[in-house]
């Protein structure tokens, strides 16, 4: 195109001027040189590949890991007259085929797609025929097997300098550490990148981490007369659907956001956030790759991330618009454990992987150096309970094999059957009393899991059939006839998986090969555990300097995180202030800390200082309600 990149900045973006480390960036891509950019949330990384495509004649591929971003991207192009298009799932080839054939031909500046799409030959082909420009992979992370979202099909981006062997590659991330920096420039074969690193630090972001026992008290607390919007992370699709509910309940305007909505669902939810019809969005941890809302004054996180990056990147969310914003942690001893036995004690260890897949062999009764390119069908649940295997545990093995080609397993493993009672119980008895046939399982369903009356829930259909002492195929049947009756929703996923054997079968021999990686990739998630925790039971420390420091970088103390203030001396002033007020109170009648903390118009760190003072010195005492009254 030949034009200037500011003039292409301002005519598209509307700016003026570039903010911190884009202008070096987009020169070094200018110059035909790799770069790996380390820029926080919010650091404008999407504008340091497309901005240079623009300018340059040709089209810019960018790889990204999730179907929503490749949409929002794409979407926001077009918004400003820019042509891009996204290979997202379920296109069918003839519309496949049109789509490349407008990257050829349309003057398309943009194809975004996933790393998998990367494994379709008519795919490679095209783009081998394209005048690509530039080479952009988003979220790079994701090809380190160090990195917090390791996806193996990200290793597929490696053979598009290949395909494309003059065209720049940038690679992008907002969380890295220095090993996995390392990790993607080896594992993208950047020559001699330009590597551009800003500062991780968001001085208008105080974090704070909440000990309490009584969560969803403080989550109320937290979110009472934010001025702007809010995100409160959780980890399961259900407990957004609960805290969205309470919220609610509690005039807190709530809706909630997770992968198992429907497309019209999720864009009907976002956009009462994204226009402020409500405050908080309760949402799973993907939630917010592509969202620029400027206005968040709070991320909320309810329960415990399984590493820093995650948490500094959902965190970052918050404050875009550089206004004061805060990203609190609430969290106690029981998310700890749970926290561990989550993340940790379902990691599988190299015997019983060995272990796995020698059941396996057993199972299908494939000989010694056979079963190669053989395909099965398997029955998980079946599978687990025959061998008595734990099947999160087994889950792992599964990916784990498939991640290092010993099998392939079909895409609709990780699915799951989920069923709703529409009816209430009234009406369910009732119903019931006329289709004896289906009392049995209905009454398993029933005692087995909890809240089926509210949430949809996964069910595991071959336990079903233990309890209630039919087969699988009848229990099956009486869902299907639930359903057609109206009594349940219910999402059918049989059990059953394709199984691709993609070597021969050689027992420990098979595994030996990839042991030390599975070896360390588990140490490496349990190294991340260990830093979650640490930084949460480290109050002595400023949380800003605790962060930056665990991503390679020195920073001075934030003075407004919780540590800071909690760590600020109490001015004696200030002291015979809370002291007087604390006493006024208690006169009228008893108090708890809570209900002090709540009226008092000062810090809580330092009314729990006061109240400590004056249990000491005996002024007040605690009755056996745990409330304080004057001594």
């Amino acid at each position: 195109m030949g034009k200037e990149p500011i003039d292409v900045l301002e005519h598209y973006w509307g700016f003026s001027a570039f903010k911190s480390s884009q202008k070096i960036i987009i020169d070094s891509v200018l110059d035909q040189r790799d770069v790996l950019a380390l820029l926080p949330t919010g650091g404008g990384k999407s504008l340091c590949f497309q901005l240079p495509s623009m300018v340059q004649e040709g089209i810019c591929i960018v790889v990204s890991p999730l179907i929503a971003l490749i949409q929002n991207q794409v979407e926001a192009l077009k918004d400003k007259g820019i042509k891009a298009i996204g290979l997202t799932g379920g296109i069918p080839f003839d519309e496949l085929n049109n789509l490349l054939d407008n990257c050829l031909y349309g003057n398309y500046k943009f194809l975004y797609l996933s790393p998998e799409r990367l494994k379709q030959d008519i795919v490679r082909e095209r783009i081998q025929q394209m005048n690509v420009n530039l080479i952009a992979i988003d979220e790079a992370h994701c090809i380190s097997q160090w990195g917090h979202d390791f996806r193996p099909a990200y290793l597929e981006c490696s053979k598009l300098r290949d395909l494309v062997p003059n065209a720049p590659v940038i690679a992008l991330t907002a969380t890295a550490t220095e090993k996995v920096a390392n990790d993607i420039i080896d594992n993208l074969g950047l020559v001699n990148p330009y590597r551009a690193k800003d500062s991780f630090s968001r001085d208008n972001i105080a974090f704070s981490v909440v000990h309490k026992e009584d969560k969803r008290y403080q989550l109320k607390q937290q979110l009472t007369n934010i001025k702007g919007s809010a995100i409160v992370y959780v980890r399961t699709r259900r407990l957004t659907q609960d805290l969205s509910n309470f919220l609610n309940a509690h005039q807190c305007s709530a809706t909630f956001f997770h992968g198992g909505l429907s497309k019209k669902e999720k864009q009907e939810r976002l956009n009462l956030w994204i226009n402020n019809k409500v405050s908080t969005i309760v949402a799973t941890n993907a939630f917010g790759m592509g969202i620029d809302k400027p206005d968040v004054d709070l991320v909320l996180h309810y329960q415990i991330p399984d590493c820093i990056e995650n948490y500094f990147q959902e965190a970052g969310r918050a404050g875009r618009n550089g206004e004061n914003a805060r990203a609190v942690m609430l969290t106690n001893k029981t998310d700890e454990v749970q926290v561990k036995n989550q993340f940790l004690s379902v990691l599988p260890d190299i015997p019983f992987i060995k272990l796995v897949y020698l059941k396996l062999n057993n199972y299908f009764q494939i000989a010694y150096g056979e079963g190669n390119d053989q395909v099965f069908t398997l029955n998980f649940n079946q599978f687990c309970d025959i061998y008595q295997l734990n099947p999160l545990m087994t889950y792992n093995v599964f990916k784990i094999l498939d991640q290092n080609s010993v099998v392939a397993l079909s895409e609709s493993f990780s699915r799951k059957t989920t069923l709703r009672f529409l009816s209430n119980k009234e009406h369910l008895f009732n119903y019931l009393s006329t289709h004896s046939n289906l009392m049995p399982a209905v009454q398993v369903i029933l005692r087995t899991y909890g809240g089926v009356f509210e949430h949809d829930i996964k069910v595991n259909t071959h336990l079903i059939s233990k309890k209630a002492g039919m087969t699988e195929d009848k229990v099956l049947w009486l869902l299907r006839r639930l359903k057609e009756d109206e009594i349940i929703s219910y999402q059918e996923q049989h059990n059953d998986l394709e199984m691709t054997f993609l070597v021969p079968r050689e027992d420990d021999i098979t595994i030996n090969p990839f042991a030390k990686k599975v070896k360390d990739l588990n140490l490496v998630k349990t190294e991340n555990i260990e830093h979650m925790l640490a930084y949460i039971n480290n109050s002595n420390q400023c949380r800003n300097q605790q962060l930056l420091s665990y991503f390679g970088e020195k920073g001075a103390e934030c003075g407004i995180c919780d540590n800071c203030i909690s760590n600020m001396p109490v001015l004696n002033k200030t002291m015979d202030t809370i002291d007087n007020e604390i006493r006024l109170l208690l006169k009228k009648k008893e108090r708890t800390s809570r209900q002090l903390i709540e009226v008092l118009p000062h810090r809580e760190a330092d009314i729990l200082k006061v109240l400590k003072l004056m249990l000491d010195m005996g002024t007040i005492s605690i009755n056996t309600k745990n409330e304080y009254e004057l001594g």
